[in-house]
Order: C-alpha cells, then sequence, then structure tokens
C-alpha cells in the first residue's frame, strides 16, 4: 500500500491533446481517463491566473488528474488558457484578462462534446472561476464548483445570471482566503438563490498542504461521483 499525498500519480490513460479556439490559436493539454472502464463524470479545470504563476499544473488540479480517474472514475481535462505554458507546452496567443479566454473555454467544450464524455462539470479556482462565471451559462455542463473565487471579473449581471439556472453551482470558500471570505461571499452570492456555499475551515487562497488538497478533492468527488467518497488515503500497488 501506498499514502496518496503530495505528487502520487495513480494509474489512469494519459493523453496530450490540443484545442482549437474559433479565434485560431492552439491550446496544449491533457485528458485523464479511467483505465479499465468509462467515466461517470467529466472535470474541465480552469486554472488560476496566468500572470501570477497559474497554469493546468496548478497543485489542486494536478493532483485531481493524478487520483480522480483512478478513485473515482472521473475524467479530468486541464489545459492551458490562451499564452499560459507549463511543462506540457505553450498554448498560442496572449492573455487576454478573462475576455479572450470565452473562446478557450468553448474550445475545451467542444473537445469534450466530441469525445461524448458525460457528466460535464466545470472546475474553476481563482481566476478560473472567473472564466466558468462568465461562460459557463453558453454551454452543456451539470454543474460548475468554484475554488477561492475572488470575484475580480465576473459582474453582478452575470453572477445573477446563474440564478434559477437548473445547473448547480457550489463555491468552495476558504476561511481565510486572500480576497474573497465566507461573510463577504454571502453578500456577494445573494442573488443567486441555489448556490452552495461551503465555508472551509482554516482554508487558504492556495490550498496549500495534504489536508486542504484532500478536501478540496473530497467536496468535488461528493458532487461528480457521491458513490466514491470519502477518497481512501491510501492504494494498492497490486490493484
Amino acid at each position: 500500500m501506498i499514502e496518496i499525498r503530495g505528487g502520487v500519480e495513480l494509474p489512469a490513460h494519459r493523453e496530450e491533446i490540443e484545442l482549437h479556439t474559433r479565434d485560431g490559436l492552439t491550446l496544449v493539454g491533457e485528458l485523464a481517463m479511467p483505465i479499465d472502464r468509462n467515466p461517470v463524470a467529466t472535470i474541465v479545470a480552469l486554472h488560476p491566473l496566468p500572470t501570477a504563476g497559474g497554469f493546468m499544473d496548478s497543485h489542486i488540479l494536478r493532483k485531481a488528474a493524478n487520483r480522480l480517474p483512478a478513485l473515482a472514475d472521473i475524467a479530468v481535462l486541464r489545459f492551458n488558457t490562451r499564452g499560459t505554458k507549463s511543462p506540457r507546452g505553450v498554448s498560442q496567443g496572449e492573455f487576454g484578462h478573462g475576455v479572450t479566454e470565452e473562446h478557450d473555454v468553448a474550445a475545451a467544450m467542444e473537445f469534450v462534446k466530441e469525445r461524448k464524455l458525460p457528466n460535464v462539470w466545470l472546475v474553476g479556482w481563482s481566476f478560473g472561476t472567473e472564466l466558468a462565471l462568465k461562460y459557463g451559462l453558453d454551454h452543456d455542463i451539470s454543474g460548475a464548483i468554484l475554488l477561492s473565487p475572488p470575484l475580480h471579473r465576473a459582474t453582478p449581471d452575470e453572477v445573477a445570471a446563474w440564478n434559477g439556472n437548473p445547473r448547480k453551482l457550489v463555491a468552495l470558500i476558504p476561511e481565510l482566503d486572500d480576497y474573497l471570505k465566507p461573510d463577504e461571499a454571502a453578500e456577494r452570492f445573494a442573488s443567486i438563490g441555489h448556490i452552495e456555499l461551503v465555508a472551509v475551515e482554516g482554508g487558504k487562497h492556495l490550498w496549500v498542504g495534504e489536508t486542504q488538497a484532500a478536501r478540496v478533492l473530497n467536496e468535488i468527488v461528493q458532487r461528480l461521483n457521491p458513490a466514491a467518497a470519502p477518497l481512501p488515503e491510501e492504494w494498492d500497488e497490486g490493484r
């Protein structure tokens, strides 16, 4: 048995992929799938702010791809938004301040549609939550999960547009967040009657440490595949 923590990478089928945007850019990414069965749900991961070091390998998204195909039968699509680089490569274009990234989200959604991947959820972290809020309603998704939403770019009207929509919306709000703490989040998301706000005691914006990372991944799995929650803390290498 091995302890599941840090950078442990569990078995999955990992495919380097490219996304092609409507405005002519090629974005690089990876699709991680369960090895011997079909996924029951799909994550389209939207990374933190690239001008502050965010990319497809930001640790929560990497851990989701490393663990969830094996532990929860969840497919994970990660990619670099325009102008962002990682060890996987560099996506074409320049940072669009959350505006031209509308095309990046659309390209990812077209990809999962072409692959016929099921039960698609947007999972955004920080800047990625802005993209989910601004553009998620344009696509065929089951819902969105927001990790540390700063609400810097999504307008009040874009937030309120989610009210009454059948798509689910969950926001994990760190108690010690740098930008939006639970009390303020309750006020600023008050226009969405059905939003599920989860205040995470001791949580911080970057979700550093295994305790916080495991909490985030368990919250995701509870929504996408509740039968797989809580996630195990060990893995049998003989499986």
